[in-house]
């Protein structure tokens, strides 16, 4: 197998590792311990973090993709932006960046709409020191906005996507497009029902697995990449190999059963900070919700 597991072909000609290391939360000391193991014990080759959620200055390139952030209060800055962001990191260049969905400097509940007109956007793709830029919690509507006059497309969106908040539409809408979906806090984040799910359970027997990898494998099996966060190595381990074993064994109808897990009344989001001061705005599984 190719070290880091399998990889996703970009719009931009890169690839993207289909498992990536999710650093959110993670605690002084907890994640450079937590990025080491996954890198030389596990196998990882993608490791996600952004400004606000404080892990950039304590992770070094380590011979993997590197994807971060760009804080959306931050962004009409895109230059500074980014420039800060390299040094944080104490590298030259990012493998691919993601301007989350803008708001106005100050930091209120004000969407920057003005941000979509092109010339911001125009900007960030300008950029010469990102491989490739994707995109955070864009909407399919605010993409309709970018991508008529965009001289390169977003190679990718991540978004908060997990069984119980599929959001089915805006993948297809992606897909559509040429642009990979990516999955953060695709287990729903701590203490949540996911883990318990019935459906979850019940496929997890039928394949000899743990619900964690039905989950994970879920996603990638519909081409999804997943950004687990852990800092425990035996769940950094076990979230990268049985994602790949869940999504080797899960059939036609397992998927089907659990993609209408939310539609059976389980909708719900499990991550809900201050949007304009933390790590979302407008996001794209409202009109699902």
């Amino acid at each position: 197998m190719t070290p880091g597991g399998p990889r996703i072909k970009l719009n931009s000609g890169a690839e993207n590792p289909a498992i990536g290391l999710g650093t959110w939360q993670s605690k002084p000391g907890e994640v450079e311990a937590a990025v080491a193991y996954a890198i030389k014990e596990v196998g990882y080759r993608a490791i996600d973090c952004a400004w606000r959620m404080g892990t950039r200055k304590r992770l070094a390139r380590e011979f993997v993709p590197l994807a971060s952030l760009g804080w959306k209060s931050l962004l009409p800055a895109v230059e500074e932006c980014l420039d800060q962001t390299l040094a944080n990191l104490g590298i030259n260049y990012h493998d691919c960046n993601h301007p989350v969905f803008p708001t106005l400097p100050n930091g209120k509940w004000d969407v920057d709409h003005a941000w979509f007109s092109g010339n911001k956007w125009r900007q960030w793709k300008g950029q010469i020191n990102c491989k490739s830029i994707g995109d955070s919690n864009f909407s399919e509507a605010k993409l309709e906005e970018i991508l008529p006059t965009a001289e390169v497309i977003p190679a990718v969106n991540q978004l908060k996507i997990h069984v119980y908040n599929p959001q089915h539409k805006l993948i297809s809408y992606l897909k559509s497009k040429g642009i990979v979906p990516q999955a953060y806090s695709p287990l729903g984040s701590t203490n949540s029902p996911l883990l318990t799910d019935e459906v979850v359970t019940e496929v997890a027997i039928k394949h000899s697995l743990q619900p964690a990898d039905i989950l994970l494998g879920y996603l990638l099996a519909k081409g999804i990449v997943v950004l687990p966060k852990s800092v425990t190595p035996a769940r950094i381990s076990s979230n990268f190999t049985g994602a790949l074993a869940a999504a080797e064994k899960l059939d036609a109808a397992d998927v089907e059963k659990l993609d209408g897990r939310a539609a059976s009344g389980k909708q719900k989001r499990f991550i809900t900070p201050p949007w304009c001061t933390y790590h979302s705005s407008i996001i794209g599984d409202i009109s699902e919700s």
